[in-house]
Order: C-alpha cells, then structure tokens, then sequence
C-alpha cells in the first residue's frame, strides 16, 4: 500500500513538474515577459483626439463611425492582479476569454486611433502565451491566460484560428513605421508558422495544401464540413487531411508577409526564403483549388477533388495575391451575381444558391461579417476593381447605420436579405450587440479607406486619395508616422494642412504635400 502512495505521489510530482516546466516556457520566443500597469483612456476625455471623417453625402455616418469607438474604447480591458497576461487589450466583448481573429481585425482599424492607445500590442498577450513548440491557442482565458478548451479539441482540432498575425502586424506597421517592434515580434510569429507547417500540412495528400475546419477557421456552422470525418460527433472538429482555400491562402499570405519583414530589418536571406515559399504555394492553390468553369476557388478533400461548397472564402486567394488578374475578374463577377453574392446586403458568407442558405444569417450559413467583407474589399483593390469595392462598402455602412438607428446598437454580424441583425447558430437568436469586435471594421476602416477613399503609409509618407464624392467630403486630424493631416475636398478644390512632408496621390496625380496649408484641384483618374 506504502508503495502504491509513493507512486502515486511521484507520479503527481511528475506531472506538476512537466506542467510547471511547460508554463515557464511559454512565451519564450517574446519579450515581454510581464505587465506594466499603464491606465487606460476614457472615450470621453479622446474623442476629440480621434481622425473625424467628413462626408456630406451621409453626414449621419459619422455619428455611427463615433459610436463605433465609443463601444471599442469601452472594450479596453488590463490583466487582472497575478495574471500571465502582459498587456492591456481592446476585448472583443463576446465573453470573458479573448479571441485570436477577432483581435487581428480590430487592430485593423485601431490603427487610426494607435496615438491614443496601442492596439496592436492586444496581440502581445498570445505570444506571450505561446507554446514553445510554436502553438498559440486560439482562445484564451481572461482570468488566468490559459488555453480555453474551446481552442483545443482532439488533436487540437480547433486550436488554429485563421493565421493572421502578420497581416496584421505589417498593415499597423504601414501606419506607425515601428520597426523595432517588428524586430520584437517576428520570431513569435515564424515559430506560429512553422507549429502550422508541422500540424496542418496536409503531408498525406497529393495535394500537400493546409487543413481546418468550422470552429478553427472560425466560420463555426460553415456546411464545407457536412460529411467529414469525427472522433467526438463534431464535424467542425475534423481533423482529415481536407484542403481548405482559406487557410492555404492565408498562410501564402503569411508568407509573404515574413518576406517583407525581414527585407524591412536587413536578412534577405530569410526573405527569399519565405517569398519562394509563397511562391511555391500559390502554384499548388492555383493547380488544386481553381476551378475554370465557375471561375471560382474551391476547398480540396483527401483525394485533391474539389469539394461543391461556395463561401467568401473563395475570395481570399484575391488578398494573398494568388489569383492572376483574369482570375480576378472571374471572382469579381461571382460578387456581382446576384445567385451567389449580390444579395440586399453583400457579401453573405454562404452563397445564396447552396444548401443551408440562410436569409436571415444562421452566423455563417449567409450572415454578412465585417472580416470576411472586409477581406474581400481589400483584394478587390488590389486588383484594381474600387468601385465595386466602394459600392460593397457604402451598401454595408448604410445597412448598419440603418440597424443602428433601429435597435441602437452595432452587432457581430447581419442578415443577408432582411435589414437586421443576423440569427446566430440556432436560426432563432439573434448575435451579439454591442460588438465592436470586428464589426468597427466597417464605420471605422471601410468608411475611411473605400468610401472616403484614403489610405496612408507611413514607410513611403504617402497618402493615396481616390476622391469621388459630390458633396464636402475627407478627414481632419488623420495620423500616420509623425504625421498629422487634414484633407478636405469641397467642389474640386482640396485643401490639406500638414505637420510635415509627404506625397498626395490624388485620383492617380502625385503632389507634394510640406508643412502648413495649400490647396489642390482635384482632377479624375
């Protein structure tokens, strides 16, 4: 019996140890190893330090772009007392653990208010929660910073979010030019890849492209699983070898997104090794997943046969710079057609012609989310379609300001044919309020970047402004690098004050923007 016990312990003792070694490693690849308690601001006392769109057309837009960072900085929380975390965060406030994806977007527009609160550094709490085997769970627990066990799953099915730390990191850094943090986040980011390389590789494949899977890929209900494989009667837990367009797509972009950094801080070696990588990827995305028919991508099973499902995901190879732009075209018709995308409120996540479509969102059974659009609008312009980027995003801010003034509220996401919210997985429910979350996205990013029509970047001090609105129209107090500048437009004269010196392409014309006041003509493409 005393033998039994001194097993029994030491095989405690064992496992506490292991448990005790695996914490101390986590986090190992990033610096900051703990929080420094900093306040965080009050909506009230930043506002008037926000950029202030100005758009005559729909000037009630604004009051909902507002309203938009009113709930974000609302959202801002700090670690609670003893906890691993190390950073304040903007939360996404949908339930007391913090989500990989949904951080990634809201840094997306945070980026317009960085002067104000660092948003990207939300991100700093997953790689300081990160496995030293590269693994960064998906959800994490506020209270504790522990892996939620709806990131795990049997063989960590569900542990993968879209892998999209890069994009986001490099679209922050396009604003800021903060090199050293690239510095302080790229290892974090390459062993996150290389866990994804080793783990959702489909090696036993002809096709060799990455796997997911509903909860992973985080369209939850999505039907491109009905009929996989399950150990625990969960199909959105699939772990077979199916090639997924979203996720092949997103780590090309990751890929891509590793070359530019590492070009950025000096290692051209490292950077032709990832760009031959994204290279070699693109190749097999567009062997395996393209479809010339339908002119359209398409998720792969085991046996590399493209499987019926048509989703938004279909359009990210556009953003990961895949598709060649004849292929791009063909997916800008799929958009404009009003049998698979171009319902009352583009883009549902589900076409509207496939089994299980929903008209009033069932979440990703047809729900219009502001990540997927927002995705979708930033490969359109990519390859040059911003018209029909523009439209997609003034449908959207007009539909949500609409649902604003009826409930008084923004949600997580909305109906595709009904202007409301939409229902969650039940088909009954409605989503979440109060969410911004991604759904800031749209007033904030979208109404800058596609309906107004600018966009900066700091590593080249250059502002592009696709000017095409009939009334007063542009943004005061907008940041980027040391910059601070207000662009106006009123009939065809621009006026643009400025701290400083940058260029100002204007509907297509270069001019050089100095320090003080001046006055353009705005002149067409």
């Amino acid at each position: 019996m005393r033998m039994k016990r001194f097993a029994l312990i030491l095989l405690f003792l064992s496992a506490a140890c292991c448990y005790s070694q695996e914490e101390n490693e986590r986090g190992k690849y990033f610096y900051r190893k703990e929080y420094k308690p900093s306040e965080l601001p009050a909506f009230s006392a930043i506002k008037d330090s926000l950029p202030i769109p100005v758009w005559e057309e729909n000037p009630e837009w604004t009051e909902l772009y507002m309203r938009a960072w009113e709930i974000a900085f609302s959202n801002l929380k700090q670690p609670p007392k003893g906890s691993p975390l190390v950073a304040n965060w903007i939360d996404e406030g949908l339930s007391p653990q913090i989500f990989q994806w949904d951080t990634h977007f809201m840094a997306m527009f945070g980026r317009y208010a960085a002067h104000l609160f660092p948003f990207i550094e939300s991100h700093d709490n997953f790689y300081a929660r990160q496995h030293a085997n590269g693994m960064i769970c998906r959800i994490l627990n506020e209270a504790d910073g522990a892996d939620h066990h709806w990131g795990l799953g049997r063989n960590y099915a569900r542990t993968i979010n879209p892998p999209l730390f890069s994009w986001a990191e490099m679209e922050y850094f396009r604003f800021t030019q903060d090199t050293a943090r690239l510095r302080e986040i790229i290892l974090p980011i390459e062993k996150y890849v290389s866990w994804v390389e080793e783990n959702r590789r489909a090696n036993d494949t002809e096709h060799k492209l990455y796997w997911s899977n509903g909860q992973a890929s985080g369209m939850d209900n999505t039907p491109r699983d009905i009929g996989r494989p399950t150990h625990d009667g969960d199909i959105h837990s699939a772990t077979d070898q199916m090639g997924w367009v979203c996720m092949s797509s997103q780590i090309k972009l990751c890929y891509d997104n590793l070359a530019e950094m590492y070009t950025i801080l000096g290692r051209k070696k490292e950077a032709r090794r990832y760009s031959k990588k994204a290279k070699e990827l693109s190749e097999r995305i567009n062997r395996y997943m393209w479809d010339e028919e339908s002119g359209l991508y398409y998720d792969v099973d085991t046996a590399s046969k493209r499987t019926p499902w048509i989703t938004t995901a279909t359009f990210w190879p556009m953003l990961a710079g895949i598709a060649s732009p004849g292929q791009a075209a063909r997916l800008a018709d799929a958009i404009k057609d009003k049998n698979l995308f171009w319902r009352r409120l583009p883009l549902p996540s589900l076409a509207a012609s496939q089994p299980y479509y929903d008209k009033c969102g069932n979440y990703w059974r047809g729900g219009v989310w502001a990540p997927t659009t927002y995705m979708t609008v930033k490969g359109l312009c990519a390859y040059g379609f911003h018209e029909l980027a523009e439209e997609i995003a003034r449908l959207n801010m007009h539909n949500m300001y609409k649902v604003y003034k009826s409930t008084g509220t923004i949600w997580e996401l909305y109906a595709p044919d009904i202007s409301m919210p939409a229902t969650n997985e039940t088909g009954v429910e409605m989503v979440k309020p109060n969410f911004v979350g991604w759904s800031g996205l749209i007033p904030i990013s979208m109404f800058i970047e596609n309906i107004i029509g600018i966009n900066a970047d700091a590593t080249s001090r250059t502002v592009t402004w696709r000017s095409t609105g009939s009334k007063r129209h542009g943004i005061e107090n907008l940041r980027f690098g040391g910059i601070v500048t207000t662009l106006i437009c009123e009939g065809n004269t621009v006026t643009v004050t400025s701290n400083g010196e940058y260029k100002l392409i204007l509907n297509g014309k270069a001019h050089s923007i100095t320090a003080g006041t001046q006055e353009i003509e705005r002149s067409g493409d």
